[in-house]
């Protein structure tokens, strides 16, 4: 695998991008191993591990609508090019006026390099939807977003995550959580980024304690190794779920450090956890290593 982490066209905040090397350091699969991944979001993971058969899912239609028209060529890198040099160009003029104007163009005809420029010039990046399934974050107040450099560098990640669909056995499918983790046949590894529970997110749906148990159940039910990403602890309290949930499994963690809020203040440090059904023996990773900030949580117990 290399060791280049490449970022797709998407922005998703909590992406996995910084923990994309602990990540692949400790999946167990091969080169004929089924990947499935059931939140799919940006797919920074899935693109990064490459796998020669993979089913990305997500409830997010238009995230998926945008990766199938990439794998049937409907939606190309100079089609993504021309779209945002034209809008671009219209927002430099009209700010505002286009984005609110694209954006209820978007919520009536669902069009995925609609979504792509909203996710690209709406405030931080964030992605959003009422409760009747219509995006409905602000504009980023940022004109001249779509510079030429900056067009270039979603032209090239849509370029380079086409080239990974053509060359692999990659689905791409809008589906509940339980039925993509059905698909698992006896060579899948399960890869699971859910919404974090116990946390405020900003997610296509909602999420609890029942579905953090019903997503253990069908990964038990599936008979496959999985990896589950969560969070555990930060300065301030410890994810309950942890222990209560996931406590017979082998967990690895690692500080890390999201940049959405929208005030400097507001943007913390985590500690992540991978939590894994599988031996971990070769590995090489430590999961008993605590940045000093988190040591006050005595209670923290970890494998």
């Amino acid at each position: 695998m290399d060791d280049k982490i490449f970022i797709p066209p998407f922005k998703i905040q909590g992406i996995k991008s910084k923990l994309i090397p602990l990540i692949k350091a400790n999946i167990d699969m091969n080169n004929s191993t089924l990947w499935i991944e059931p939140f799919m979001g940006s797919g920074v993971v899935g693109l990064n591990v490459v796998p020669s058969r993979a089913i990305f899912s997500d409830l997010n239609p238009h995230i998926i609508s945008f990766y199938n028209k990439l794998k049937s060529k409907e939606i190309t890198s100079d089609l993504v090019r021309w779209f945002l040099e034209e809008e671009g160009a219209l927002l430099s003029k009209k700010g505002e006026e286009l984005y609110y104007f694209i954006r209820e163009r978007f919520n009536k005809f669902n069009d995925p390099l609609d979504f792509l420029f909203l996710n690209r010039s709406c405030f931080n990046g964030m992605i959003r939807f009422n409760k009747k399934n219509a995006f409905n974050v602000p504009y980023g107040h940022k004109p001249n977003r779509f510079a030429k450099a900056y067009i270039t560098k979603i032209t090239n990640q849509v370029s380079h995550f086409s080239k990974m669909i053509f060359s692999n056995d990659w689905q791409f499918s809008c589906l509940p959580f339980e039925e993509s983790i059905k698909l698992a046949d006896d060579n899948s590894f399960i890869y699971c980024d859910p919404p974090y529970i116990g946390r405020h997110v900003d997610y296509y749906d909602s999420w609890d304690d029942n579905n953090e148990r019903q997503l253990k159940k069908c990964l038990i039910e599936s008979n496959s190794n999985f990896m589950l990403s969560t969070w555990h602890s930060n300065k301030y309290r410890t994810n309950e779920y942890i222990e209560a949930i996931w406590g017979e499994y082998k967990k690895i963690t690692k500080e890390h450090f999201y940049f959405i809020g929208a005030k400097e203040a507001n943007r913390n440090s985590m500690l992540e956890a991978l939590i894994v059904n599988y031996d971990l023996t070769n590995s090489g990773v430590s999961s008993k290593i605590i940045p000093k900030q988190f040591k006050q949580f005595k209670q923290l117990k970890l494998i």
